[in-house]
C-alpha cells in the first residue's frame, strides 16, 4: 500500500523534489519581500530580533500555505486543506507580518501622496472589519468559490486579496504606527469577539450542509479516499471551531496583556506588539 506522501504526490502530480518549490511565482514573491525587508532595514534601521523572527514567520506561512504540503493537498481536491490554507493567509500570516514591521519601516509609506488619507480609511476598525468579513463571505459563496478553484488566475488573485484584507483586519490590533492607532484593549477584545459571528456565518452552512456545496470536490478522487462530504464537514469545522479557538486564544492574550498594564486601557504604539510583547522599562 502506498504511503500518505505518495498518495499526495500522485494526486497532485508533483515530483518529491519539487513539493516545496512547485510554484516559482510564490518563491519569487517571498524572496522579493525578504529582499525589500532587508533593504528597508538597512535604510531605516535594523528591526529588533523578535521583529525579524516574526517577519520570517510570515514568509514561512506564505510558503506553507501556497507552496508546500497544504497547497498540495488543497490542489488534490481536499477541501479541508483548502480551508486551512485560507485561515493561514488571513489569521496567521497578517499578524506575523505586522509584528515584524517596525514603525520606521512603515512610516515612509505614509509620505506618499494621498497615502495617509487612504490608510486612515482602510484601517478604521469598522472598515477593516467589514472589508475582511465581506471578502471571506463572498469568496466562500459557491458561485465565487467554484470559479476560483477552476481558474488559476482567479485563484491567485483571491489568495492575494485574502492576505491584503487579512492585514487590514489585523491593523487595528497590531498597528506599528502612532499615526494609525490601535484600538484600546477593551476595543480589541470586542473587535475579536464580534469576528466570531461572521466566521460562524461562513462555516456553519458548510459544516451542516446535507450535501456537497462545491461540485469541484466530487469530480475527482481525494487523498486517502476521504469521503467528499466528510471532507466538507472537516473543512467547515476547521473554520468554525479551529479558527474560533485561535481567535479566543488571541482574545485571552490581549486580556492578560491589558492586565499587565493594570489600569491602562490604551496599548503602547510603535513598540513591542500585543501578541509577542516584552515589557520594556
Amino acid at each position: 500500500m502506498p504511503d500518505a506522501g505518495s498518495l499526495v504526490l500522485a494526486f497532485h502530480g508533483r515530483p518529491a523534489s519539487t513539493l516545496l518549490a512547485a510554484h516559482p511565482s510564490v518563491v519569487a514573491g517571498v524572496s522579493v519581500l525578504a529582499v525589500l525587508y532587508w533593504v528597508a532595514g538597512r535604510r531605516t534601521g535594523a528591526p529588533a530580533a523578535d521583529q525579524r523572527l516574526a517577519f520570517a514567520g510570515a514568509l514561512a506561512t506564505i510558503l506553507l500555505a501556497l507552496d508546500g504540503p497544504v497547497d498540495a493537498l488543497a490542489d488534490a481536491r481536499l477541501f479541508s486543506a483548502h480551508m486551512l490554507q485560507h485561515l493561514l493567509l488571513t489569521l496567521v500570516m497578517p499578524p506575523l507580518l505586522l509584528l515584524g514591521l517596525p514603525a520606521t519601516m512603515v512610516r515612509p509609506v505614509l509620505r506618499l501622496p494621498g497615502a495617509p488619507q487612504v490608510a486612515r480609511r482602510l484601517t478604521h476598525p469598522l472598515v477593516a472589519f467589514a472589508l475582511c468579513n465581506a471578502t471571506l463571505i463572498a469568496i466562500h459563496m459557491p458561485v465565487v468559490f467554484e470559479r476560483m478553484v477552476r481558474e488559476p488566475a482567479v485563484h491567485v488573485t483571491l489568495h492575494l486579496l485574502l492576505m491584503i484584507v487579512g492585514t487590514v483586519f489585523w491593523w487595528p490590533l497590531l498597528s506599528p504606527l502612532a499615526e494609525l492607532r490601535r484600538l484600546s484593549y477593551p476595543g480589541q477584545m470586542l473587535y475579536l469577539f464580534l469576528f466570531l459571528a461572521p466566521m460562524a456565518a461562513v462555516a456553519a452552512p458548510i459544516t451542516l450542509a446535507p450535501s456537497i456545496i462545491y461540485p469541484w470536490y466530487v469530480e475527482a478522487a481525494r487523498p486517502w479516499g476521504i469521503d467528499a462530504h466528510a471532507d466538507q464537514v472537516i473543512g467547515g469545522l476547521t473554520m468554525w471551531v479551529g479558527a474560533g479557538l485561535y481567535v479566543l486564544c488571541v482574545f485571552s492574550a490581549i486580556f492578560f496583556q491589558w492586565a499587565r498594564f493594570e489600569d491602562r486601557d490604551e496599548p503602547p504604539v510603535a513598540g513591542p506588539l500585543v501578541l509577542l510583547e516584552r515589557r520594556r522599562g
